[in-house]
């Protein structure tokens, strides 16, 4: 319906705002109370041209940003019974749209791009984020550095707290605006010391380092001395301790930027030798003496460590990234009792998000386990604190992620629970259960067994590269890692692979399960001996091998039949 006031030279168009059509004899304007007016632009070119620019209900009348009562003319008449205002600018002389709708439409503009929903704001993307959602879900995942986070945890992540910017330590920030984000940081602390059973008057906790790589760094870097040892890579350790290449080509930070030694496990036990870790510690008399590693599946000495860096003058740091959930579950060896600082990753077993933490020893020295003090009444203090602090803001580090920060804070209420416990025990009896089920095939483990959340199938027994094998079971969906295994005639090779039993029991796997993934890797084992044979283990003849593969189509779609049966933990479905 159309009206117009003819004295005014506008035209007037309204509807109504009503979900339902109306019955022909009823007006829209008599039913609904809310209008919305438009001016018709067909009026622009008449001479007498007059703005429209507020248009309310008599009693509803506003004044425009900018102007005062009385300016302008006001000009008073009815519509089907409703009074209505019509204010004309007095000196306007030409149809234009007011500052107010200008800006207006543009905050609209702003805010749509700042709501867009993903499937709207980058379809393109989205789309790959769920195919890597569907592979998750379909596969069976034994990664043992990899889990799944819970729906907080997820959400935490994606939280407004990524927006704040805050370089510096807590109470001590470069930018104003931090008294919240000071406020998760302190109650993430609290709870990492609880997780672990922590006096904070002995332990401090930097919880900013952006992964265990970069929080190893800022322990190298914060402490004094240049010699680090650790665990050689092809013996279980990790590239952050330091790694050369056969050629001798420095490969990590650690090697770059320190002078490392390794120390090797024993090639025919798999045990790492204290005695000749002792020998070499004596002699290259490191600052940093390092135990944990990434592929080592058995307890660590800690006793027999803080006994080596003693003697040698050393500080005894520890990297538990891998076994940090057994530790904060107490069913496994803790390292808290011997070493001096100790670092990790904040994802894995600990299902949190993934990033890296830092403890170390705070307040005064106590005479144990044969500690070297410095001062003649057996007590100093630990200088660690400043240190680290700093090499982790501003030397290495600008400002933390909030969002993992927040995250973490969530996962380590977790870990303070029993069910976080009844969690860990589970992982644990699940790796030996699929440890005792590849025995009992004849594969090769590594120690022969496991202590922990992982374990190491020698494949060389069977013939079969890590590589070639790992390929086989991304195809089939079962994700893996190749490694290398220290052999007995001392040289490197990739010719097994590590596995992890977290993710899974994630997802609700118990021992019957891996007793039926066994037999998933076995199968996947003779394919990759099958196609080796037929055309050899260099990858690209390997490879060609794979195409097409009948084999590997049906051992996938059992595997994906199996894996679908179990939730993905952070989704509904």
């Amino acid at each position: 319906m159309d009206s117009s006031h003819a004295p005014s030279g506008l035209s007037l168009g309204f509807h109504s705002h009503i979900s339902s059509p109306l019955p022909a004899k009823i007006p829209a304007s008599v039913a609904e109370e809310s209008f919305s007016f438009q001016i018709d632009s067909t009026f622009c070119g008449s001479s007498n041209r007059v703005p429209l620019q507020l248009f309310h209900p008599k009693g509803g009348h506003r004044v425009a940003e900018g102007e005062e009562e009385g300016e302008g003319v006001s000009e008073q008449f009815s519509i089907l019974g409703h009074r209505m205002c019509v204010k004309r600018d007095r000196d306007s002389q030409a149809c234009l749209p007011s500052k107010r709708i200008a800006i207006g439409s543009g905050l609209e503009e702003r805010r749509s791009w700042g709501n867009q929903p993903p499937w709207d704001a980058d379809p393109e993307v989205l789309e790959i984020m769920e195919k890597e959602k569907q592979r998750q879900f379909r596969g069976i995942e034994l990664i043992a550095s990899e889990n799944y986070v819970c729906r907080a945890v997820m959400e935490a992540l994606g939280s407004h707290v990524s927006n704040k910017y805050s370089e510096g330590m807590r109470g001590a920030r470069y930018y104003t605006g931090n008294r919240y984000i000071d406020q998760i940081e302190l109650l993430c602390m609290e709870r990492a010391l609880a997780a672990f059973g922590l006096d904070s008057d002995k332990w401090g906790v930097n919880v900013q380092p952006y992964s265990c790589t970069s929080a190893n760094l800022a322990v190298y870097t914060g402490l004094p001395g240049d010699r680090i040892m650790g665990l050689d890579s092809a013996s279980g350790g990790h590239m952050s301790h330091g790694y050369y290449t056969p050629s001798g080509k420095r490969i990590s930070a650690a090697s770059i930027f320190f002078e490392t030694l390794p120390y090797k496990v024993n090639p025919q036990t798999g045990y790492i030798d204290h005695d000749k870790l002792e020998e070499k510690a004596l002699d290259f008399r490191p600052k940093i003496l390092i135990c944990g590693g990434s592929s080592h599946p058995r307890e660590w000495n800690y006793l027999r460590f803080r006994q080596i860096a003693d003697k040698c003058g050393a500080v005894l740091m520890c990297d538990m990234a891998q076994i940090r959930g057994l530790v904060a579950a107490k069913i496994c060896t803790s390292p808290f009792e011997y070493c001096d600082i100790v670092t990790s990753t904040t994802h894995k077993s600990l299902r949190g998000p993934s990033g890296g933490i830092i403890f170390y020893r705070r307040g005064a020295k106590q005479r144990n386990h044969g500690m070297q003090l410095n001062h003649s009444d057996g007590i100093s203090p630990y200088d660690f604190e400043e240190k680290i602090n700093f090499a982790v803001f501003a030397s290495l580090q600008g400002g933390p992620h909030n969002n993992h920060i927040a995250a973490l804070a969530i996962a380590l209420k977790q870990v303070a629970t029993p069910e976080f416990k009844v969690y860990m025990q589970q992982v644990k009896k699940n790796a030996q259960a699929l440890a005792s089920a590849l025995l009992r095939r004849k594969c090769r483990l590594v120690t022969g067994g496991t202590d922990n959340h992982l374990l190491l199938w020698d494949l060389s027994t069977l013939g079969l590269t890590g590589k070639n094998y790992e390929k086989v079971c991304e195809m089939c969906h079962i994700t893996l890692n190749k490694t290398t295994i220290f052999g007995d005639n001392g040289a490197f090779s990739p010719g097994g692979v590590r596995i992890g039993t977290p993710a899974m029991t994630s997802r609700g796997c118990l021992e019957t399960d891996f007793e039926t993934i066994a037999d998933f890797l076995m199968r996947a084992a003779q394919i990759t001996s099958l196609v080796q044979r037929e055309h050899g283990k260099m990858q690209r003849d390997f490879l060609k091998g794979l195409q097409n593969n009948k084999d590997i189509v049906q051992l996938r779609n059992q595997v994906e039949t199996f894996a679908c049966q179990f939730a993905m933990p952070g989704f509904d479905t």
